[in-house]
């Protein structure tokens, strides 16, 4: 049964035009749902994005905005899924890298997962903070100052806003849960 903890939010969730893991848009996608919330899709580009399964094509999805469309202040959180293609491309993407870091400046929730945080590296916003990511990514959060745990999901409070990270697909629940926990606040 769902619960309505987010009756009337809206929570953004920032995709490229490709390279998306399927999963970890589809599965957050639906928590927010479920706890009553609107999410949205935003991209660089309008039209449709074009998830992946790892590296086979998945499903396409609708844009709802673009990143020069919109800003912060139309949501409560924002959600980075992963893919390895996914955050290398948003990282090059200064509108992409902006609309991020705005979520940071405005003191709002953002939970990201697997590959994200390159995002969130380029965007300058894990300096002091403590998260998790694809193992792969470990050295790189540690050159952009943050602390990386292996953990199914870490809860970061040190910094303008609540961070809530995950490794990989097989933590989708629990990311979901704590991602909702956050939008919340």
């Amino acid at each position: 049964m769902p619960n309505n903890d987010l009756q009337g939010g809206t929570v953004a969730f920032l995709c490229a035009p490709e390279g998306t893991e399927q999963v970890e848009l589809t599965e957050p996608w639906k928590a927010v749902e479920q706890a009553g919330a609107t999410p949205r899709l935003v991209s660089t580009q309008s039209g449709r994005l074009q998830a992946f399964n790892h590296l086979d094509k998945g499903d396409t999805f609708p844009v709802d905005t673009t990143v020069d469309a919109t800003d912060h202040s139309e949501f409560d959180g924002l959600v980075l899924p992963g893919g390895v293609a996914n955050p290398d491309f948003l990282r090059t993407d200064p509108g992409a890298v902006a609309f991020v870091r705005s979520f940071f400046d405005a003191g709002k929730p953002v939970a990201v997962i697997c590959h994200g945080p390159w995002t969130l590296i380029e965007a300058d916003v894990v300096r002091g903070r403590t998260m998790t990511s694809w193992p792969s990514l470990q050295t790189d959060l540690r050159n952009a100052g943050a602390t990386w745990v292996d953990e199914e999901v870490k809860i970061c409070e040190d910094g303008p806003n609540v961070l809530v990270s995950s490794r990989k697909p097989d933590d989708l629940k629990a990311f979901c849960q704590a991602a909702v926990e956050a939008f919340k606040r």
